[in-house]
């Protein structure tokens, strides 16, 4: 098998780090492997495959010789991707930047492989909220089209980086020790004010928005249309930062342009690539991010009627965002091109 020269840009964080893991667990057909970060961070030592590697600091001339080069995120994208792509590099980036760009593919590749094929230079990741939820109605839409979807978020600390998770486990320990407990960066660090999140929920990820939907809110809008090439999919979604290490859940209720049958719809997702059922209400048996955490699949249980309204479901699907939701899609994007001969 052909192997690829590869950069990881952020290297050294949350996604980055994520990268590694599964680039080994994978057997991805890598030859060299860069490893790239900021300032910062370059000399960090990371073991991959057994051999370890130094971070170098990213520079307009880091991408030389690549073929392919994964972007964990952050407004770092936008420096580094035309670089990557002058250099002859193919980036797949977990950023917000390209994303709504009309001349970069937004890819799930479970969902929308395809679309891989329109890149000029750079494909986008969605979301991690935004993924989740499509591949949990991807094998539904394609049992009926989709009219309309109300989703409601329980994301974990982790999608705000190491940074979230660290504030976490502070603020657990503060509360635990009758100290009074200090906040620094949720719900986002730009804004003025910061809340607990442990023991608290927060109903806001990213800034609010003239229509007084959030950033994260108006991406899970716009991606799931670009998604599925359906401007006229109505999604309204509301965003909700939890107490949890890892791991998003989402509460989805979906109308569909006609009925369907229950048993067909949990066969659809049962028969989906990257996706299980795991609904047995007698037992008690649904998702719940403890318990799908590490896991590469995304879970759906809960499915049942809305019997307030014709032809509409709920269910309930929990992905670990980290994997699914950031690097291992990055990284599927990247193995279907070296399948289908694409790069």
């Amino acid at each position: 098998m052909k192997k690829y020269n590869v950069a990881i840009l952020g290297a050294t964080g949350a996604v980055g780090t994520e990268f590694l893991k599964l680039i080994e667990e994978r057997n991805f057909p890598f030859d060299e492997l860069r490893l790239l970060a900021s300032k910062r961070s370059a000399g960090t030592k990371l073991k991959v495959c057994g051999k370890e590697y130094v971070v170098q600091e990213a520079t307009k001339d880091s991408f030389a010789g690549i073929d392919i080069a994964l972007f964990a995120g952050g407004s770092i994208s936008k420096e580094f991707a035309p670089y990557a792509v002058k250099a002859g590099a193919v980036v797949i980036d977990n950023s917000s930047t390209f994303r709504m760009d009309k001349d970069v593919p937004l890819v799930v590749p479970e969902v929308n492989p395809q679309a891989i094929l329109q890149h000029k230079g750079i494909i986008a990741n969605p979301n991690c909220s935004t993924i989740i939820m499509c591949m949990a109605l991807k094998p539904l839409y394609d049992l009926a089209k989709i009219k309309r979807i109300v989703v409601s978020t329980y994301q974990a600390v982790s999608g705000a980086g190491k940074e979230g998770i660290e504030e976490l486990e502070k603020q657990v320990k503060q509360y635990c020790n009758g100290q009074e407990m200090t906040a620094d960066l949720l719900p986002t660090g730009s804004m003025p004010k910061h809340y607990p999140i442990a023991f608290n929920l927060i109903p806001q990820i990213d800034i609010f928005l003239e229509d007084l939907y959030t950033k994260e809110e108006i991406k899970m809008v716009n991606e799931t249309q670009k998604i599925f090439a359906d401007p006229n999919l109505k999604v309204t979604a509301t965003c909700v930062r939890v107490p949890v290490y890892r791991s998003h859940s989402e509460s989805v209720n979906i109308e569909f342009e006609h009925d369907l049958d229950l048993q067909a719809m949990r066969d659809a997702i049962n028969n989906f690539p990257g996706v299980q059922m795991l609904d047995n209400p007698i037992q008690q048996e649904y998702p719940m991010p403890l318990y799908t955490s590490d896991q590469n699949d995304c879970f759906v249980g809960r499915l049942r009627r809305d019997e307030t309204q014709a032809n509409t479901f709920n269910l309930w699907v929990v992905g670990d965002q980290i994997r699914k939701g950031a690097a291992l899609n990055t990284l599927q994007i990247a193995e279907t091109m070296i399948k289908n001969g694409w790069i």
